[in-house]
């Protein structure tokens, strides 16, 4: 049995390899790369810090991001003395 795709006739063969392939080569993909041991990882407010530069344009902006980095380290402190 074959499909037609593009105009051309593929066998279903073709088709299972491609996508055993596809998957493993997704997999394989998604496993590289550098690892961060998560006990030695950074506090949230770090990460996002980093991850997205935010910088205020007027004093009302500036008090809601120190607010929010307020509300950000107290959750951290909460969560993270009952937990381990």
């Amino acid at each position: 049995m074959s499909y037609v795709i593009f105009g051309r006739a593929i066998k279903t063969e073709y088709l299972t390899l491609g996508t055993l392939f596809a998957t493993g080569g997704a997999v394989f993909a998604s496993l590289g790369g550098k690892k961060e041991s998560a006990s030695s990882s950074k506090p949230l407010s770090e990460r996002v810090k980093e991850a997205v530069p935010i910088s205020a344009g007027s004093s009302e902006e500036e008090q809601l991001m120190n607010s929010i980095k307020n509300f950000i380290a107290e959750a951290e402190k909460e969560g993270g003395a009952g937990h381990h």
